[in-house]
């Protein structure tokens, strides 16, 4: 098999169910240099290295033209200016801080513990709301709309409005898993109109709490100051909450369903979980190491040559890191295709790492904790109806697009 071969075999959405042994092949080449300008690294410290090195950025302002080919479709184009995410140091650091404050520790340590309660409710809603049903497909019952929900109270959405809310964030998400079928054009058009819609909305209510703050995120980041950071700007607010809507979405709808979908084909762990919740935490550690929700990222460009594993990445290269294939790198990992939730050391790259590890992180482990065990101690005789489901056609962001479970009946509370 060509390097060429392999990279599109890699990207075919034919193996998007199982890439596993074709990252395998991928890693007897650690640096995998693709054309002129593309080179994609596979291997567990070859990726955290790189991941730590200044020397990458994840600017697209610095991107070459062309530089990745046609081999993966461009993100949507955005009126907003860039999300933090996509930003190098120290536009980067600053966003980052400021967006934290609210979030997450040290300003806010409480912020994702705080909402636990409101989780639980959101996620026993949902489950009770199967009713006489003996099969769901789960993620369009559950693991689309649990997250959207949870985002909504997180900024601060009203409730009246988040219905709106759900619509344009489904839309957004179908346009970053296009339909083949479906003409590229209409679907353009369609996901840029829930995009100006939504930010219409956003921009709205950055208006109204301005004058009237609530508790919410979103009045959180419109209201700060900081002596150091100074104080966002209308576009930098629209852009932070942008990115906690689809990254956040995304990736936390990936966790649960390829989460479920493990713990359907490895029941004597689904049996342990629905016994003890205190194994959560192990089992959504190996699951982000298992079956990432994100498998790659692409986009990155160097801005210096950069020596590694033998190869010289020349300044201006587009690279991109395969994180998926780093988890299951048996070089890190002892026995790695295997799903194990008392590994030990299991220090993995579902989350990334370095200065873009995941900003979310927290709040997505802890969704993902409630939610699996919720689903397994209510779901009486879960079953797959399909092995393996359909799979979207991101290779980005890889999951099934619907898993079909069968169940007995729901057990109480």
């Amino acid at each position: 098999m060509t390097h060429d071969t392999l990279l599109r075999q890699i990207l075919d959405h034919a193996n998007r169910a199982d890439p596993y042994p074709l990252y395998a092949e991928l890693r007897k080449t650690p640096v995998l240099q693709q054309g002129n300008d593309l080179f994609v690294v596979s291997t567990y410290w070859e990726i955290k290295s790189l991941l730590h090195d200044p020397r990458i950025s994840s600017d697209l302002r610095n991107l070459s033209p062309g530089a990745a080919g046609t081999l993966l479709q461009e993100e949507e184009a955005s009126p907003l200016p860039p999300a933090f995410l996509r930003l190098d140091p120290p536009e980067h650091d600053r966003l980052r801080r400021m967006s934290m404050r609210p979030f997450g520790p040290p300003e806010s340590p409480r912020r994702v513990h705080s909402m636990r309660g409101e989780l639980d409710r959101i996620v026993s809603g949902l489950i009770d709301d199967f009713g006489d049903r003996n099969q769901v497909d789960l993620v369009d019952d559950f693991s689309y709309p649990f997250p959207v929900t949870v985002i909504c109270r997180l900024l601060g959405i009203p409730r009246e409005d988040e219905a709106r809310f759900h619509t344009w964030a489904d839309t957004i998400a179908a346009g970053l898993d296009p339909d083949p079928d479906q003409d590229p054009g209409e679907r353009r058009r369609v996901s840029q109109e829930a995009r100006t819609e939504l930010g219409a909305y956003l921009s709205g209510l950055v208006d109204e709490r301005s004058t009237a703050p609530d508790d919410g995120m979103l009045s959180a980041l419109i209201n700060q100051h900081s002596g150091t950071d100074g104080q966002m700007t209308r576009m930098e607010v629209l852009s932070t909450a942008a990115l906690l809507l689809i990254a956040g979405h995304e990736t936390t709808v990936n966790l649960i369903t390829n989460g479920m979908l493990t713990l359907l084909r490895n029941p004597d762990v689904l049996e342990r979980l629905r016994n003890d919740s205190g194994v959560a935490l192990p089992i959504v550690e190996e699951l982000l190491r298992f079956e990432p929700p994100v498998q790659l990222l692409p986009q990155r460009t160097t801005l210096a040559d950069i020596d590694i594993a033998g190869t010289t990445i020349p300044r201006g290269a587009s690279v991109w890191l395969v994180l998926a294939s780093g988890n299951r790198d048996p070089q890190r990992f002892p026995d790695p295709d295997r799903f194990d939730p008392d590994r030990q050391d299991n220090q993995h790259l579902g989350f990334g790492s370095g200065i873009h590890n995941c900003f979310g992180a927290p709040l997505a482990r802890l969704e993902t904790q409630l939610a699996l065990t919720a689903l397994v101690r209510r779901l009486d005789g879960p079953r797959l109806v399909t092995d393996p489901p359909p799979y979207r056609q991101n290779a980005v962001l890889r999951g099934p697009r619907h898993l079909d479970i069968a169940f007995d009946g729901l057990r109480a509370r």
